[in-house]
């Protein structure tokens, strides 16, 4: 079985849509191709396929019908905007979905409900309720109470971070364009086309422009930081044009569309999934070369031995990155310590805690069934 015929036989699928192709590039909610997805989904759900849809499109629909021509900058504008989209966007998909008698739910996430490990589990638990029931979940980001230093930043990451919730077997991104090109296809319209991958190369990375729409905060960078971060619960992803006929139907009869990616690590066990998660990191701990080493080729526990600098400020239980001399993240984890007491025992022995603090919390800064590399 090739790639291609593995993700046609996905069973759970995470479908992202994008604002422009949901609104006409801001001319408003485009009804037509909202039910020409309907239909496809429904076929889909027949053939026993289980759906979540991530959509943007709030604040784009909000836009329209405020009459505002240009996407605001003020965060209370944006959510103003968002409040008002929301109704039509939920409105439009309840009523196309109707029509093939599936019924939709409104899920609002932000960053918060996926770092509060109960709230991830709550979540999880709803989102797997309402597919095995046949619904359809609509997820959005909560625009309306998300702050900037909370939010996702786009829906691409909120649509890898959901296919990592659920457990998804395959992401869907629908974009305006045909897939990866190698090259700004929007600068380079005859630019060749990458038909398949791997999450998380670098050589893709590079290919990828990170300029978005008017409408969308993503580009073709924040599709391939989905695409990561959903292999790391295994989850294939393909890149195509919403805009191509049956799209999704071409998809899961395992046609050559688009940009498949596929995951280039075993999935990580559910636990290091949720501190992968993690978007917002509480403080920075700068390890030396044996640090790293034993962190990436042992899978050992951090001590606080290894570390040569500590930045941030953070409590115990709090999610901090481990970096290597040059600054680059290396791996994630929920800190023993707070940023007082690792400032004073960093570079020292374990050994060493108990005179140092007067006590012994842990011996490791960071147990290694509380870290993740990335």
């Amino acid at each position: 079985m090739n790639a291609r015929q593995k993700a046609a036989t996905a069973r759970r699928w995470v479908i992202k849509v994008g604002s422009a192709l949901l609104t006409n590039e801001g001319r408003g909610l485009n009804q037509d191709i909202i039910q020409v997805w309907a239909a496809q989904m429904a076929n889909l759900c027949q053939q026993g396929k289980e759906l979540i849809l991530v959509s943007s499109g709030s604040v784009a629909e909000g836009m329209k019908r405020l009459q505002w021509t240009q996407r605001p900058t003020e965060l209370f504008k944006l959510q103003a905007a968002a409040a008002v989209g929301q109704m039509g966007l939920i409105q439009a998909y309840e009523s196309c979905f109707q029509n093939y008698n599936l019924h939709t739910a409104q899920i609002l996430l932000t960053h918060e409900d996926l770092s509060n490990r109960t709230r991830y589990l709550n979540a999880r638990s709803t989102l797997t309720a309402l597919v095995q029931l046949g619904v359809i979940p609509v997820v959005n980001e909560n625009d309306t109470v998300v702050t900037d230093e909370i939010r996702f930043g786009d829906n691409d990451t909120l649509a890898g971070l959901v296919a990592n919730l659920v457990g998804a077997d395959l992401l869907v991104i629908l974009t305006d364009q045909q897939g990866l090109c190698e090259s700004n296809p929007r600068e380079n319209p005859n630019s060749p086309l990458i038909s398949e991958g791997h999450a998380g190369d670098p050589r893709l990375e590079a290919m990828a422009s990170a300029k978005g729409g008017a409408l969308g905060r993503g580009g073709m960078a924040t599709k391939l930081q989905a695409a990561k971060l959903a292999a790391r619960s295994g989850t294939m992803t393909l890149i195509a044009s919403g805009r191509q006929e049956n799209v999704l139907l071409s998809a899961a009869a395992g046609e050559t569309i688009g940009t498949l990616l596929l995951p280039n690590q075993a999935p990580l066990a559910a636990h290091k999934q949720w501190l992968a998660s993690h978007l917002r990191m509480r403080g920075q701990l700068y390890l030396d070369d044996g640090a790293v080493s034993v962190l990436r080729n042992f899978g050992k526990s951090l001590l606080a031995v290894g570390v040569t600098k500590v930045e941030g400020k953070f409590m115990r239980g709090d999610m901090v990155a481990c970096v290597n001399s040059q600054g680059q993240e290396i791996a994630r984890g929920l800190i023993n310590y707070n940023i007082e007491e690792t400032f004073k025992i960093m570079g020292q022995s374990s050994e060493k805690i108990a005179s140092i603090l007067g006590y012994v919390g842990e011996s490791e800064l960071i147990h290694r069934d509380n870290l993740v590399l990335v």
